[in-house]
């Protein structure tokens, strides 16, 4: 955390029962840090059962106030908020001086206005749940087989698959794992998984795979509608909320599916082969919700996105006809996560 004060710093989790940390760098240089505990709209208290926040190091320079601090995610104490998988929301505040220290455990002053709010994902890009979590559930994987990347910087490669022919009746895939392959991990820069329209038809011996540009009449019946996207940077394991499914099989109406792969070749290497792809684990029941994906946004090309000069931040808008929401029913939907997504001029976007 790092903010313009010579004052005090606070990461909390809400006010009424929050688990907050509080830290200062004193005059001589020297980082304190407490754990404390919010019974109310009120002071916080130190936390009297367990020390869960440590701080690590910490600087003032400039007015600013810098302070790296660590915390167990999961403690098992009552003064503490556990930090859960998806969305945390986190407020903070900060005072303008130093908590008087001749008081015990340092008088922390009421931050005014100084606060803040955001909703943070803690643990989602680097705590996904554990495979065993699908230990004994069916699943299949669409994968490349041995495709020979060209030496050319940027490749994007597409290949057509088939749901397999065992799931008779509808299933739902509760789950999914990004399969990318060990030695291609430099270059792998993200892979879209597609529903091919309900009409589309492939020949199964030789369903079609190639550069994606060069066969684009054949994959253009499965560039509509996302099943599934990855990027660098994100989840590789991924479980669903336990009340939603992704339909599979049956008379789901989508048979074929195809997995767009972007490689990111920047060596220009002429001998790298690649056999990523992702896994779907099935379910044993249906549950309640049919997940789907709505994308939203604009197309990634000079035309549709310009960056106006010397701007740190900007907005786009992006457009569509009534048409494109017009199945969308009339109670709404329920969004239960979101897959954002830049290339390389792309720092943050909300």
């Amino acid at each position: 955390m790092h903010i313009k004060t010579t004052g005090w710093i606070a990461l909390v989790g809400g006010m009424t029962g929050a688990d907050i940390g509080v830290g200062w760098v004193d005059s001589a240089g020297a980082l304190h840090f407490q754990d404390r505990y919010a019974r109310n709209f009120s002071k916080p208290i130190i936390d009297s059962t367990t020390n869960d926040w440590i701080g690590l190091q910490g600087r003032e320079e400039n007015g600013w106030t810098a302070i790296q601090f660590k915390r167990l995610l999961e403690t098992c104490d009552y003064m503490d908020v556990s930090i859960k998988t998806g969305t945390n929301i986190v407020i903070f505040a900060y005072g303008i001086s130093d908590p008087d220290q001749r008081q015990s455990n340092g008088d922390i002053s009421y931050h005014e206005n100084r606060r803040g709010t955001r909703m943070i994902p803690l643990r989602s890009y680097d705590n996904p749940p554990p495979e065993n979590t699908f230990d004994g559930l069916d699943s299949f994987d669409f994968r490349l087989n041995n495709y020979l990347l060209p030496s050319t910087d940027t490749t994007y490669y597409c290949k057509v698959f088939k749901i397999p022919s065992r799931f008779s009746t509808k299933r739902h895939a509760i789950g999914y794992k990004i399969l990318v392959d060990p030695s291609s991990q430099d270059i792998v820069h993200h892979m879209t998984t597609y529903e091919c329209n309900a009409a589309a038809e492939f020949d199964d011996a030789k369903l079609p795979e190639g550069v994606c540009d060069d066969h684009i009449n054949q994959f253009s019946a499965c560039l509509s509608n996302m099943a599934n996207g990855w990027a660098v940077g994100g989840d590789h394991i991924v479980e669903y909320p336990e009340e939603v499914g992704y339909p599979v099989g049956g008379d789901f109406p989508v048979k074929y599916y195809m997995i767009q792969t972007h490689f990111d070749n920047a060596h220009l290497d002429s001998d790298r082969h690649d056999n990523s792809g992702i896994r779907f684990y099935i379910g044993e029941e249906l549950r309640r919700y049919d997940l789907g994906y709505l994308t939203l946004g604009t197309e990634s090309n000079p035309g549709a996105i310009v960056i106006p000069p010397q701007a740190s931040e900007f907005v786009i808008d992006a457009f569509c006809t009534p048409k494109a929401t017009e199945t969308i029913p009339e109670s709404g939907i329920t969004v239960v996560s979101a897959f954002p997504h830049t290339h390389l001029q792309g720092y943050t976007f909300y």
